[in-house]
């Protein structure tokens, strides 16, 4: 079983790393900025008071804003040769990934909380329901959970950052418009295809209908894919 203090350790290190340096305030100001745009554009311009619009967006978002922030977590440690020196310590692969993992789990969790006052300004101006809001930040936060991992495992293959971000985006974006494009994929594999979408499963967890398929849809890609961060570290010692 994994180390839970060896977990922490790498938890605190990566969570430094991000909060000491701009680019961490940079990203998340990016972030906020555009989702607030367009959330207060259709405020008091269109008079369309509903969290759907950033539910909309936010996944939009996710595609640019999760590469951003896990490019780094493994590359950079390949290149500056750290990674070795903490393989010296009794620290396990997988801890070292369950840690950069939660570190950046919580960087986007903290990016998405400043979003809670929109759901404050649509209580103040009418009533609101909160299931859709609950179930959308679940899936928010499901979906980013995923992106992570397979930001991950596109910073475990390479230490070359850009190349990171690159190889984390495609593979995002393919999972993601993989329930836009049924209508160019033989009939016999469209049910496959819309299965296999990220959105797809989101879309159905933001209407407020928690279905535990998509949770093992979830669950089960974000572990297959720390799965395979982790056979890429050890493939160093092979």
């Amino acid at each position: 079983m994994p180390s839970v203090p060896n977990i922490l350790t790498i938890f605190r290190r990566e969570i430094r790393s991000y909060f000491n340096s701009p680019v961490a305030y940079v990203v998340i100001i990016v972030f906020l900025a555009i989702i607030g745009w367009f959330f207060s554009t259709n405020l008091f311009l269109m008079n369309f008071a509903s969290m759907r619009v950033a539910f909309e967006l936010i996944p939009l978002v996710f595609l640019f804003f999760v590469p951003a922030i896990t490019m780094r977590l493994l590359a950079e440690e390949q290149k500056s040769g750290t990674l070795e020196l903490l393989t010296t310590k009794p620290i396990r692969d997988i801890e070292i990934v369950l840690g950069k993992f939660f570190a950046a789990w919580v960087l986007l969790s903290a990016t998405l909380a400043p979003t809670l006052l929109y759901v404050l300004t649509m209580a103040a101006l009418g009533p609101l329901d909160p299931g859709p809001v609950v179930s959308g930040y679940l899936g928010l936060l499901l979906m980013g959970a995923v992106y992570i991992g397979i930001g991950l495992f596109a910073s475990s293959v390479t230490e070359n950052q850009i190349v990171a971000f690159i190889l984390s985006f495609l593979i995002v974006l393919a999972f993601f418009l993989m329930d836009k494009v049924l209508m160019f994929v033989p009939e016999a594999l469209t049910s496959t295809m819309e299965f296999l979408a990220v959105d797809y499963h989101f879309s159905n967890i933001a209407r407020g209908v928690i279905d535990s398929r998509d949770l093992i849809y979830f669950g089960s890609l974000l572990v297959f894919s720390l799965f395979l961060t982790t056979v890429s570290l050890e493939r160093r010692k092979w």
